[in-house]
């Protein structure tokens, strides 16, 4: 099963998708997808790690920038008996690390990357929640490059909303499920 959780920065997204797996499993693992490339980032992913210690829940952190297709797929193909739960935090990191390793690269090759994960999570097996941002509801990025993020962030949503059973939109700390209430034509 599927879920994801979506909303701004700072909205209380990725504390909500947490609570969720808490929740649904005796324990997860973590997939963090951000980089470290100075020290601002280095202090956020420390504060997201000492959150989780101080939950009191079994997290088992993984990093993986780039190749998150691949690992989901190893993961559900890994196990005995059921597939762990999995935390992916979050797809538009994720789309921006791939963005920017194929950034001179035609558009189709990240339409590809996009394609593969969406096929692993359909066929993951077991609970798989993954966060992701709202990018599109704020001003037209000036510059080519973000257009391109934005558009594409835009995209990547759409398709995993729409093989996901549940989706959560997260404001202001509070989650509302979205598909149970979403209007069909």
């Amino acid at each position: 099963m599927s879920v994801l959780v979506t909303g701004g920065a700072r909205s209380g997204k990725s504390s909500f998708a947490e609570r969720l797996c808490m929740q649904r499993s005796s324990e997860a693992w973590y997939v963090a997808t951000a980089q470290a490339y100075d020290d601002e980032m280095r202090e956020r992913i420390r504060l997201h790690q000492n959150q989780r210690d101080e939950a009191g829940y079994l997290w088992h952190t993984v990093e993986e920038p780039l190749a998150l297709p691949e690992l989901i797929t190893q993961m559900g193909e890994s196990t005995g008996t059921s597939a762990p739960t999995i935390l992916i935090d979050c797809l538009t990191l994720w789309l921006s690390n791939v963005l920017l390793a194929h950034e001179h690269e035609p558009v189709q090759v990240l339409y590809d990357y996009m394609d593969a994960l969406v096929a692993a999570i359909q066929s993951y097996p077991g609970l798989l929640v993954l966060v992701t941002n709202e990018v599109g509801d704020g001003i037209v990025p000036e510059y080519a490059l973000g257009r391109r993020y934005r558009d594409l962030a835009g995209i990547l949503n759409q398709r995993v909303a729409a093989i996901c059973l549940e989706v959560f939109l997260v404001t202001v700390g509070i989650a509302i499920e979205l598909k149970s209430k979403e209007y069909r034509l």
